[in-house]
């Protein structure tokens, strides 16, 4: 098998140029890398441009403390990043929402948010010690808060899915502002994004890589089924 595994390796190798080459095909690149950043940026800019909507405020989370609102999930600041977690039923975990929230469970990371007025939670309609017993099995600590029992995850879009929500507090006036899920979130990860930088990428049946390079089961992905082009 590690015979094998070498020649397929040796197989998918890129080709080897002079350093003076390869500076030539790096700058090419680059200059599409920064096209797509300043495509990014503008995207961002129309993103913040986006209408918002009126949205209820009349759910009560579970939390081990208690009952928690949603505005209570702002904590006073002007922003909430809703994490929606797929409840798959007793025992069974989404392995695509486990793989993101172990590559955005950053204690500092939420600090950083905080500083710029942000709130960012994880929700599911996981029963409450479901929820607690997994992230204590997982080592998170990221906030998690159980939406059982309500029409939250139905409401921001994610019905029985998963999906990333943005909202803007204004007093006590909840506004929705922003949703995406599939790649939408996939994007968001820390090891996809890198993966996207090294030669031989997600090994993921969906890119277009040279022929020979490793595929493996999409089992880091948070899509599992479909292609790139099912949420941009």
């Amino acid at each position: 098998m590690l015979r094998m595994m070498r020649e397929r390796t040796l197989m998918a190798l890129p080709e080897v140029v002079s350093a003076q080459e390869w500076q030539v095909a790096r700058d090419r690149l680059l200059a599409k890398e920064k096209e797509a950043t300043r495509a990014l940026d503008a995207l961002a800019a129309e993103r913040r441009r986006l209408p918002m909507v009126k949205f209820g405020t009349g759910y009560a989370f579970e939390t081990p403390d208690g009952p928690v609102t949603l505005i209570g999930l702002f904590e006073g600041r002007r922003q909430l990043v809703v994490y929606q977690f797929m409840d798959n039923g007793p025992g069974d975990y989404c392995p695509g929402c486990s793989a993101y929230t172990d590559n955005t469970d950053t204690a500092p990371g939420r600090i950083d948010l905080h500083r710029r007025d942000t709130s960012y939670v994880t929700i599911s309609d996981m029963p409450l010690a479901q929820i607690a017993a997994y992230k204590q099995r997982k080592g998170w600590t990221v906030p998690f808060y159980s939406s059982r029992g309500t029409t939250f995850s139905d409401d921001c879009g994610a019905g029985r899915g998963f999906g990333l929500s943005v909202f803007l507090r204004d007093g006590d006036d909840v506004y929705r502002t922003y949703f995406t899920t599939g790649r939408g979130v996939d994007r968001l990860r820390f090891d996809m994004n890198i993966f996207d930088l090294t030669p031989l990428g997600r090994q993921e049946e969906w890119e277009e890589s040279p022929g020979g390079w490793p595929r493996t089961e999409a089992r880091f992905a948070v899509i599992q089924k479909d292609g790139p082009d099912e949420h941009v």
